[in-house]
């Protein structure tokens, strides 16, 4: 069904935690990305968050879990048994990642898998704070240790991690491997981990000078918006997603709203 997005800002204080089951959410770590001095330099880092399965705050919380239904997990979803991070910010960052990692309850080695969206410095620059984690950094996923599996994700198949968890393919903002993880059920509706396939909210005028396929970012942040209710981008703030009906946008200035196919 045809339809017209559009996005507003998310009240929250840092941490933001949305409760959900199986999964909560919990943005750790807002990213930035600020002009600084003459010339085109910048100071950045990438968001950070974590997903914690409702399961593992329980009593056996770092006990192995049992499948569901007596059937055999893929290596995927035992790696996702417990807390899941989604990016790790830059190196410059590792003393406050791991505070705000403690201040709610989990310790690097709690860690089962940590998700890369892309392979920039500034999203991946603490992955070996997380040795004894599994490891998905765009689309290689390997064990500890350095064993790496296939698992055929692409833009027509994510990849399960659990009950309304997926990995999606985004491509775009780093190449043609980039990202996304996708968690349904949650208090606020279905919560997208972008990387940077969205900047930040209102990032319109600038994601394209930063693209490295302008054409396949468009169509993974069509992709996103016409799921998502609550994005999280790679250098800002959360952001709602409000869908109206084409319909009923007779009177709505056109700059507000992305048209989804």
């Amino acid at each position: 069904m045809s339809g017209l997005v559009r996005t507003e800002p998310l009240l929250w204080e840092p941490p933001l935690l949305v409760r959900g089951d199986p999964y909560s959410v919990v943005v750790l770590m807002q990213g930035y990305s600020e002009p600084e001095g003459v010339g085109d330099a910048v100071r950045a880092d990438g968001t950070v968050t974590l997903i914690l399965p409702h399961a593992w705050g329980s009593a056996s919380s770092h006990r192995e879990s049992q499948p569901e239904g007596g059937w055999a997990k893929t290596p995927l979803e035992e790696a996702a048994r417990g807390p899941i991070l989604v990016d790790t910010g830059g190196p410059w960052a590792r003393e406050t990642l791991l505070g705000a990692l403690a201040r709610q309850g989990v310790a690097a080695g709690d860690v089962t898998l940590v998700v890369g969206t892309h392979g920039h410095s500034d999203h991946i620059g603490n992955l070996g704070l997380f040795p004894g984690a599994a490891l998905l950094v765009s689309h290689d996923f390997c064990l500890p240790g350095g064993r790496y599996l296939p698992h055929g994700l692409g833009e027509e198949r994510p990849l399960r991690l659990g009950p309304g968890l997926e990995v999606w393919a985004t491509p775009g903002h780093g190449g043609q491997r980039d990202v996304s993880v996708v968690v349904a059920g949650t208090a606020l509706g279905t919560v997208v981990v972008a990387g940077d396939v969205f900047e930040r909210n209102g990032d319109e005028d600038s994601w394209q000078a930063l693209s490295e396929d302008p054409v396949a970012q468009e169509r993974s942040r069509k992709r996103v918006l016409g799921t998502a209710d609550v994005v999280v981008p790679g250098h800002g703030a959360p952001f709602r997603v409000v869908r109206e009906r084409t319909q009923s946008a007779d009177n709505v200035s056109p700059a507000m709203f992305q048209a989804l196919p």
